[in-house]
């Protein structure tokens, strides 16, 4: 394996491209809980094209199940209407349905750590205390939905930095691998 240096203008637009996301990734922290909402509404949109899809397939398709398709596609541009319509809404619906699973996740957690005879010392104790933390995440994120909206955002934020980081890095070295082939032996 070699390394070449990649062209200029590659390396400029992954310096301009991680600069971007860097920026997003800034914005995003000082509003983390509307970087939630806007994946909602971003996933509300895909849905939409995805229930058009569905009942264009249903229509001009010949199959057996173009009924089913064309009805489940209507279904899913309802639904998706709803979501564009509302995302602070069905943000806040997610959430609660998250905060939800966290609290029985937490209480399976804790409920095993406690009861497993077999398992000593700092393994079960992990558990439990995971097991506690996750039960206490739940209960702020029930109590207040925004926490957990503001929690979310914070994790795209550190995702995006970290990715924004490492682009802007290999823009800035401007090296790429290469497998060689057989041919260039």
């Amino acid at each position: 394996m070699s390394e070449l240096k990649s062209p200029g203008w590659i390396r400029g637009v992954q310096i301009g491209l991680g600069a971007v996301a860097v920026i997003l990734s800034i914005f995003i922290l000082i509003n983390p809980a509307l970087a939630t909402e806007s994946i909602v509404w971003i996933a509300g949109i895909i849905l939409l094209i995805v229930g058009i899809e569905q009942v264009i397939l249903g229509l001009f398709v010949k199959q057996k199940s173009r009924f089913v398709s064309i009805g489940l596609g209507v279904l899913v541009i309802i639904l998706a209407s709803i979501i564009i319509a509302y995302p602070k809404g069905t943000t806040i619906i997610l959430i609660y349905l998250l905060g939800f699973a966290l609290l029985f996740n937490g209480a399976s957690r804790l409920i095993h750590g406690w009861r497993d005879k077999l398992r000593r010392g700092w393994s079960r104790g992990f558990r439990i205390a995971v097991g506690a933390l996750e039960i206490g995440l739940s209960i702020a994120i029930l109590v207040s939905p925004n926490i957990g909206a503001t929690l979310v955002g914070i994790l795209i934020a550190i995702a995006l930095l970290i990715a924004g980081i490492q682009i802007i890095i290999a823009g800035i070295f401007g090296r790429r691998s290469l497998l060689r082939r057989a041919t260039d032996r």
